[in-house]
């Protein structure tokens, strides 16, 4: 399989590149992951299975590549290489909810008012410049909504399979060999409890999605696929209505003829997909766009709308005549607009199969050359069309980075291995610190993306993910060790870092059982991941494995 360049046989410059190729590989390949679950969030028929199933169970991918791979090959040295598996899954457990969550609060704090610290989400500015590093510490902060506190309780619930399987393991000594008969039945038990608590987890973000409680993350996709051009709002939106609406179809032609009105559920979602934008359009702060400000935005959601139809809009919503509309009736100019666009446009415009047959006959040059900028040119086809090229190019991107992962997390254990042999170091502190780095960073950067934005409902989302990729290694991951230490016979010694796993998880599920979150918690959080490497390595010190 490739690669097949043998660790052990570079120097150390060679080996410096290999790690930082195949961590460049796997970063690759977490992007491409998380990508292409993003774009099926996109799908409507798809978004529920998707977001509470598919997102999470590949997000976690990439760490479980290196877990399995590290206690595969031969038995002799499993045992070792088992080490590079659990450092991995401590350093992205502990990162994760200590770097990037440190880093979200910073990114997304805001001023927290009054007496009883009230979070600042609707005022302008929402992070003033007064007071100083005392009232940056003590004084800004974010709001931990209930979705947030939920997620730290589910997470510390699922480390009792950690408790499972370090029972014995605190008490079994000798050979690693008489170690592992022991362990055996107790790791039978974990992997049971992790298969049953990652059925339930699932379970329960399945019912989320049916609730339409996991409607934040699915509004902030449309947002920032809206942004990067990826989709346009009748492409993101024209499904979403018809489901809501029974597919129900309008008669006649021109916005004049469509006269249902939206549902209620349909017009807050277009207000939580549209407000922030909205707001930035309405230049002069008085709540309305007038005929340019409007063409402008709608140009910039990736609809393609002439004088006429925007003329045609303000003459149905436009009802005092004064050249501009308000928030509301924006929102049904934009409802009217996404339903004739999966209507009339629909008609008027080539099927997704013509579309390929005309790229073909341009030329393979030419057909490159579309195809590098097919984030943009889908934007201009009709609703249903993008649907179809959303499908496409999402399971494509999954394929890609499955692969990926596949391909390179064997390689990349070797290569951690020789590093720590090289460097004189365990195993594990090497892949504590460097595998998260590669199988992680797309994580890092989305919670960033959103908790810049700086509201309550992107801070949750930001915050959340993070969650639900800790409880996915205390469940999907782990299970993965357990099946490895019963059917292999390896054996589970990492007292020190199960401590160190557990402590960070309950400290932080604690922490987020409050209403704020202040910077100051955010540094103690960010300091938590140096920290518990010292804990390990202390603990080691005093005989802990």
């Amino acid at each position: 399989m490739l690669p097949s360049i043998d660790a052990s046989e570079v120097g150390t410059t060679g080996l410096i590149w290999l790690f930082f190729s195949y961590g460049y590989a796997l970063y690759v390949a977490s992007n491409y992951i998380s990508d292409g679950s993003d774009l099926l969030l996109l799908v409507p028929s798809m978004a529920g299975l998707v977001g509470s199933v598919v997102l999470p169970l590949l997000g976690a991918v990439p760490d479980a590549a290196i877990m399995l791979f590290s206690g595969l090959g031969d038995i002799s040295q499993a045992q070792e290489s088992l080490s590079v598996g659990v450092g991995a899954l401590a350093g992205s457990t502990i990162m994760l909810l200590t770097v990037p969550w440190g880093l979200s609060v910073f990114a997304g704090r805001v001023d927290l008012v009054g007496e009883s610290k009230v979070p600042n989400y609707t005022g302008k500015p929402k992070l003033s410049a007064k007071g100083g590093l005392l009232h940056t510490l003590s004084g800004t902060g974010i709001g931990l909504s209930k979705e947030v506190s939920h997620g730290g309780l589910l997470m510390m619930v699922t480390t009792l399979p950690y408790f499972i399987i370090q029972g014995p393991a605190c008490f079994l000594h000798g050979p690693s060999e008489v170690v592992a008969e022991g362990e055996k039945m107790y790791a039978l038990a974990g992997l049971v409890v992790c298969l049953v608590f990652f059925v339930v987890y699932l379970a329960i973000q399945m019912k989320i999605s049916k609730d339409g409680t996991d409607k934040l993350k699915r509004v902030a996709i449309v947002k920032k696929s809206l942004e990067q051009g990826k989709v346009s709002l009748s492409g993101a939106m024209d499904q979403v209505i018809k489901n809501s609406e029974g597919a129900a179809t309008t008669g006649g032609v021109g916005y004049q003829a469509i006269s249902s009105e939206p549902s209620p559920e349909i017009i807050a979602t277009l207000k939580d997909v549209l407000r922030d934008a909205f707001k930035r359009y309405d230049d002069n702060g008085n709540g309305t766009l007038d005929k340019k400000e409007v063409k402008i935005f709608f140009h910039d959601l990736n609809e393609n709308i002439g004088d006429k139809e925007v003329d045609a809009l303000f003459d149905r919503y436009d009802k005092d005549n004064s050249g501009s509309i308000c928030f509301d009736e924006f929102i049904r100019a934009c409802y009217d607009h996404i339903k004739q666009s999966g209507s009339e446009r629909a008609v008027s415009r080539p099927a997704v199969a013509d579309i390929e047959k005309a790229k073909s006959l341009d030329g393979d040059e030419e057909d490159d050359e579309e195809e590098e900028e097919m984030p943009e040119d889908i934007c201009d086809l009709p609703p249903d069309v993008q649907q179809q090229i959303i499908k496409k190019r999402a399971f494509t991107m999954l394929f890609i980075g499955t692969a990926l992962v596949v391909i390179f997390s064997d390689p990349m254990v070797d290569v951690m291995q020789q590093i720590a042999e090289r460097a004189n170091l365990p195993p594990f502190y090497v892949s504590f610190i460097l595998a998260p780095l590669a199988s992680n960073a797309s994580e890092v950067l989305a919670s960033q993306y959103y908790a810049k934005k700086k509201t309550s409902k992107t801070i949750s989302v930001a915050l959340s993910a993070l969650e639900g990729a800790a409880s996915m290694n205390n469940t999907f991951c782990l299970s993965i060790f357990m099946g490895l230490i019963y059917f292999r016979g390896l054996a589970w010694q990492y007292t020190a870092e199960t401590i160190a796993i557990i402590a960070v998880q309950i400290i932080l599920g604690l922490m987020v059982q409050s209403k704020t979150m202040t910077a100051m918690k955010a540094c103690f959080i960010i300091s938590i991941f140096p920290l518990s490497i010292l804990l390990v390595a202390g603990l080691e010190a005093i005989g802990f494995d």
